[in-house]
């Protein structure tokens, strides 16, 4: 985009844009299943950290864990949603690209639960 033509900063700007990014989070909490198992699981993270009393360096563990999911279940649900624009027709290639995005957030998932034994063994053990 040329300099001339590039949009100013500004506050009302950067809000727009914020509520742009909470319209798309509420769509996806709408939308998607699998978000309301990850926010199901945050809830009961944080409620077993705040249980056991968890040190601050084990909240930054599990806080870079849930948001690790989030941002995958995000992610994800923004490539299946281009993909049925692309393609409404059932097409391999699209199939893949759908199947590997999940497969970003099961591999997310699988990682943030491995976070989360590797924390809690200690308090609960």
């Amino acid at each position: 985009m040329h300099e001339a033509n590039k949009p100013r900063f500004t506050p009302a700007g950067r809000l727009k844009s914020v509520a742009y990014a909470i319209e798309g989070l509420a769509f996806m909490l709408r939308t998607q299943h699998n978000a309301w198992l990850h926010g199901l699981a945050t809830v009961a993270v944080i409620a077993l950290a705040l249980y056991c009393q968890v040190s601050l360096e084990d909240w930054r563990s599990l806080v870079a864990a849930i948001t690790m999911v989030w941002v995958g279940e995000a992610v994800n649900t923004a490539v299946e949603y281009v993909c049925d624009v692309v393609s409404p027709e059932h097409n391999l290639a699209v199939k893949r690209a759908k199947d590997i995005a999940a497969g970003a957030v099961l591999i997310a998932a699988l990682g943030a639960a491995a976070i989360g034994a590797l924390v809690f063994w200690p308090y609960l053990s």
